[in-house]
């Protein structure tokens, strides 16, 4: 029986000998009392012993895995363990003891495939499937195998408040969602998934907490800091004189989803508002202890999310001070401009050059690399050319793209079916690792609004934020809060038998099975990239250079009309939308939404 256990400066530990250690830094609480909860409603209250900077523990043999517990801090209200590992009750209710070394797994034999192999499939636990759960999103994994898909990744399950939302606004970092399931079905997805050959990763928030089930302000407000803040409120306290605690806390959650959970990697929500003038920054202390712990054995994958496309935390695979990719939100901009004709907020910075802009994008990472932006009012990015092809996840779609329209609408809805087949040909055969969105791959049409389940006040406030930021929407916005905008969201996987939607699917999983077979291999050996020609009106083409002398080439036309021949149409098609690449290098035309790859082995050198 193999058993994984992060052991955990905080929070409620089993020790060998049976008894429970819990530990709570609470540096603002004069007095700290462990309430233990019976199922026969009765209560048991014993102090924890005040320690050194601002600690506070209790070794005790009256609990016991199983054992429901929570904090009174100063004689106030009972709250739960900020380092939970479960609450089965939500975020209001007690924590749970947890025993990691009580599950038996069944996958020590796995391991993750290179990350520069990746194709990452983003799903929402909730909306997956129609139970919405663990367990369910495990009787799935065969369709992601049949696709092509070697990891999935999670978005947020760290425990949220009520029983639906998109798991940003979670505040028990360390306790699964209890709508979700249990510890237990969370580690049986994962063993499901290494059977399947599938990776798993886990979305991770390190921004901020949710506004509801917080408890932290109580009796640790040193956790925050007003020299800083972020979009949701105040801002994680990473550089101040008692930050310690502070750092600690993240850092060892990212190591016990990966440890204790067996994950395979995490990406780290908007680290572009983690601000931290300490040394190391925090998101390099992360990467260092994942890679001294986890992984020293095995691939771990790192990833950011990052608006600033700060360069300099990005490097090779595995790499010790540095995340291996980042979501490369302007090739995703690119392509939406390109695929709907849109230009208002952020898309402004793409509506006047998006065809030289996505052509940079896919040879050099970075669209902006220094560049002033519009919409940002001031520069963004660093040169990025030099990180090799898996430092930029491109997408057509996630959770974001979609669900910060006012409706939540699907590209499937914005988009020809034809444009967005030529676009699934240049996201899943470029070099890069390509991430799809739940259901993106049979074009469904289910939406995917914001949502959430807030008590009653907040829900309010949300509503009217929402109503406020698409005033000027000519529509219906979903209600946040409506348990109908929630069921809207859920995929319903009948579709896939449509004929349109089974096109769709056939479509990607082709695609995929190219990029194994002509593109994996190719990967360790790519040398450099460019973007060797673009044509005004829309054509581009991009040449990606081998070690042996070979060269990778993409020609596109993503627009709908014709477009002159650009780039060099040289060798072994390996695909292509419009078979006639010959015919139209006679006629130097290339046809309406058309995307073809060629391999050519060997040519002198530039």
């Amino acid at each position: 029986m193999t058993a994984r256990r992060h052991e955990m400066p905080f929070g409620a530990q089993v020790l060998p000998d049976g008894r429970v250690r819990f530990r709570l830094w609470a540096p603002a609480a004069a007095r700290v009392d462990l309430v233990l909860e019976s199922p026969a409603a009765r209560q048991r209250s014993v102090p924890l012993e005040r320690g050194a900077d601002g600690w506070a523990e209790l070794l005790t043999g009256e609990a016991h895995a199983g054992s429901r517990y929570r904090y009174r801090v100063d004689g106030g209200m009972p709250v739960p363990d900020p380092a939970s590992r479960r609450n089965g009750e939500g975020v209001h209710g007690p924590s749970e003891v947890v025993d990691p070394g009580s599950f038996d797994w069944t996958d020590e034999d796995w391991r993750p495939p290179p990350w520069r192999e990746a194709v990452i499939y983003e799903l929402h636990v909730g909306t997956f499937t129609p139970e919405g759960t663990f367990a369910a999103v495990a009787r799935r994994l065969e369709h992601l195998q049949r696709l092509g898909v070697t990891a999935i990744e999670l978005m947020p399950v760290a425990e949220f408040p009520g029983s639906r939302g998109w798991g940003y606004d979670g505040v028990l970092p360390y306790a699964p969602a209890s709508a979700y399931g249990t510890p237990e079905e969370l580690k049986s997805l994962v063993c499901a998934a290494h059977a399947h050959g599938i990776a798993v990763m886990l979305d991770v928030v390190y921004n901020h907490f949710g506004p509801e089930g917080n408890f932290l302000h109580r009796y640790a407000p040193q956790f925050f800091t007003g020299r800083h803040s972020t979009p949701w409120g105040a801002a994680m306290d990473f550089d101040g004189p008692e930050s310690r605690a502070v750092r600690d806390f993240f850092i060892h959650n990212a190591l016990y989803w990966l440890e204790e959970y067996h994950l395979d990697g995490l990406r780290l929500d908007a680290v572009h508002t983690i601000l931290d003038g300490g040394e190391p920054h925090i998101l390099t202390e992360i990467a260092r202890a994942a890679r001294a712990g986890p992984g020293r054995a095995r691939p771990v994958y790192l990833v950011l999310e990052n608006l600033a496309n700060q360069a300099r935390r990005l490097g090779p695979p595995g790499a010790p001070d540095t995340f291996d990719a980042q979501w490369n939100d302007d090739s995703h901009h690119c392509l939406h401009v390109l695929l709907t004709g849109e230009s208002d907020g952020y898309y402004r910075d793409y509506r006047d050059r998006p065809h030289r802009l996505l052509c940079r994008s896919l040879a050099e990472g970075f669209a902006y690399q220094g560049e002033s932006s519009g919409h940002l009012g001031g520069p963004r990015g660093e040169p990025s050319a030099h990180l090799p092809p898996s430092a930029f996840v491109n997408f057509l779609q996630n959770h974001d793209q979609i669900g910060n329209r006012a409706r939540g609408e699907r590209l499937a809805q914005l988009a020809p079916a034809q444009a967005l087949r030529a676009a699934a040909a240049v996201l899943l055969l470029t070099p890069s690792p390509p991430m799809l969105f739940m259901g993106e791959e049979w074009a469904a049409p289910e939406p995917f609004p914001y949502f959430c389940d807030f008590e009653p006040e907040l829900a309010g406030k949300v509503r009217e934020g929402r109503l406020r930021e698409f005033a000027h929407f000519q529509g219906t916005v979903p209600d946040p809060s409506a348990a109908a905008t929630f069921a809207s969201a859920r995929l319903e996987w009948g579709r896939l038998a449509q004929p349109a939607h089974a096109r769709m699917f056939d479509h990607y999983r082709r695609l995929l099975a190219i990029r194994r077979r002509d593109i994996a291999p190719l990967l360790p050996r790519i040398a450099g990239s460019a973007c060797v020609d673009f044509d005004p009106g829309g054509a581009f083409a991009v040449d990606w250079r081998l070690q042996d002398g070979g060269v990778l080439h993409l020609l596109a036309n993503l627009r709908g009309s014709s477009a002159p021949v650009v780039g060099r149409p040289a060798g072994r098609m390996i695909f292509a939308t419009h078979p006639g690449i010959r015919a139209a290098i006679s006629r130097n035309e290339l046809a309406p939404w058309s995307v073809t790859w060629l391999l050519e082995r060997t040519r002198a050198v530039r």
